[in-house]
């Protein structure tokens, strides 16, 4: 036995001898951890200094915990439909199985360090031999039993089968970042689909209400023309109005079911009418300020960066493993067996038989394959770091995207609502003096349909300061590390305090009792004088 390995010592370093010696450096070899190839270094990208908004004071830079950045609406309802999400959600699954998937190529991986074939063999057989055999007293009939174990054990020389598991490990961090990524993409949809869904409830109730003024000022016209002080044009304009609005209606539905669909998708459910579940209310109220941090802590709280990363790691250590084609593979076969013609014979030391030693196979005249091989693994490896790099630009760029939208549209929800309220009040001005003849109606048309623009660009506008906060912390990758708590798919997250001044205004409407009496002090118009009837031809 000592003699075997000292043979076998003897073989491999004569290989490694030979092969170092040409193809790499020794004391590369030896400080990579006897591994040839490269080795990874990690991944980098430039990320922008601080915010462009920094100086905003709305803008936080101090350090967040965005873990249920959702429950800053103090909105229960969400905090519900986020809980259920990520408890049934189908692409998360998705996601998760890819994990067990990713563990289960690590283990067999790691299963190519030890033997890679161990096979165990037997035979049974029962021979007739010829009548007249060339060799005398050759028996009739005669049997033949067998059995082995064969192993063959190629030898990590170059490192091949340990850059395998950590590419192996590598992915399965990375199926681990994927899954945080979906996590993070589906809160933020869920949140932002349920802030659209109430804005369009708040869009579908301020229209019933134009429908009910717009109908009250058809009464009106309608008395008027009846009483022949006014024509018949202004009856006909005041009914195309209401109608205009009144079909504004179906459309905001259209969309309202929608929503509803993509959430109860997102639910991993069939669509349902989710109305009686979620009931009305308001549109969900952010607050005035955003805590945002650094941009350089996107490198650490977006999942899809780490993924990113953990590709281009996976992908380096497939440069070494190709780079190993170059060398020979050394490995060491044996056998153990043991023949016998009686079954009783079989395991005795007479009947055994066995070998062991090494060998190695070298792939010769492949050099343009190998290398080329080399250099398409480390292309894929360039192309991962630039897609890294890609990812830390568009995190940086959806970030302030998000950002942008929620500091403006605080500015956009106060002119709008300036412009509701003057509109209200233009409304009540106009239909008065309608009512005593000093306007036309067409004037009257024009500013109940600005009215009921107004209003909804102002609702719009509230629910984008909600969908623009969604998107800051959804860009800044909030909401994955609820997967470190193993119990809160099984209950619902703490109500956190409405924040200060974060309440939405209520969106400002005419009171229709004063629509129904004419303006005080401003007495009724004198009627029309009848239209002139067409004279009979002789």
């Amino acid at each position: 036995m000592r003699i075997v390995e000292r043979d076998l010592r003897i073989f491999c370093l004569a290989v490694a001898a030979i092969c170092l010696s040409g193809c790499t450096n020794l004391s590369d070899y030896v400080h990579q951890g006897f591994k040839v190839g490269p080795e990874y270094t990690g991944a980098k990208a430039n990320v922008a200094p601080q915010w462009i908004d920094a100086t905003d004071k709305r803008v936080r830079s101090d350090p967040a915990d965005l873990a249920r950045w959702w429950s800053i609406f103090n909105d229960p309802v969400l905090n519900d439909l986020v809980t259920n999400a990520y408890a049934q959600n189908i692409t998360l699954k998705e996601a998760g199985a890819r994990i067990l998937q990713a563990r289960a190529t690590l283990a067999i991986a790691r299963g190519e360090l030890l033997p890679q074939t161990q096979t165990s063999t037997g035979s049974f057989e029962r021979i007739e031999s010829s009548a007249n055999p060339s060799v005398p007293a050759t028996p009739k009939f005669s049997s033949a039993w067998n059995y082995g174990f064969n192993l063959a054990w190629e030898i990590d020389f170059w490192g091949r089968y340990r850059r395998a598991v950590t590419s192996a490990q590598a992915q399965l961090d990375y199926s681990v970042e994927d899954y945080d990524d979906a996590l993070v993409t589906l809160i933020g949809d869920v949140a932002t689909n349920y802030i659209i869904m109430r804005q369009t409830q708040q869009q579908i109730e301020l229209a019933q209400q134009n429908v009910k003024l717009q109908t009250d000022v058809l009464r009106i016209v309608k008395a008027r023309f009846d009483n022949g002080t006014t024509s018949e044009l202004d009856l006909d304009q005041a009914q195309a109005t209401l109608s205009q609005t009144k079909a504004t209606i179906p459309a905001f539905e259209i969309t309202l079911r929608q929503n509803q669909n993509a959430i109860c998708t997102l639910l991993g459910i069939p669509p349902t009418d989710l109305q009686a579940r979620l009931g009305k209310a308001p549109i969900p109220a952010a607050p005035l300020e955003a805590v945002v941090g650094i941009p350089a802590q996107l490198l650490e709280r977006r999942p899809d960066i780490r993924r990113a990363e953990r590709s281009a790691a996976a992908q380096s250590e497939l440069i070494g493993i190709a780079m190993t084609d170059w060398y020979p593979h050394i490995s060491i076969t044996g056998t153990l067996g043991g023949s016998a013609q009686n079954f009783s014979q079989l395991f005795t030391y007479a009947a055994a038989n066995g070998s062991v030693g090494p060998t190695f196979t070298w792939n010769i005249l492949n050099y343009g394959r190998i290398a080329n091989n080399v250099k398409l693994q480390d292309a894929k490896f360039q192309e991962l770091l630039l897609d890294y790099r890609g990812a830390v630009l568009n995190a940086n760029q959806e970030a302030e995207n998000g950002l942008i939208t929620y500091l403006k549209a605080h500015e956009e929800a106060r002119n709008l609502l300036d412009s509701v309220v003057a509109a209200n009040k233009a409304v009540k001005i106009v239909v008065a003096q309608y009512r005593v003849g000093t306007v036309d109606f067409t004037t009257v048309s024009t500013i109940e349909q600005n009215l009921v623009t107004e209003q909804n660009l102002y609702a719009q506008s509230l629910g984008q300061i909600a969908t623009g906060l969604v998107q800051v912390y959804k860009a800044l990758g909030g909401g994955w590390e609820i997967r470190l708590d193993p119990n809160y798919a099984f209950r619902l997250p703490p109500p956190t305090a409405a924040p200060v001044g974060a309440q939405a205004p209520s969106i400002p409407v005419i009171n229709l009792d004063e629509m129904a009496a004419p303006a005080a002090g401003i007495p009724e118009p004198a009627p029309l004088p009848p239209p002139e009837r067409p004279k009979k031809q002789p």
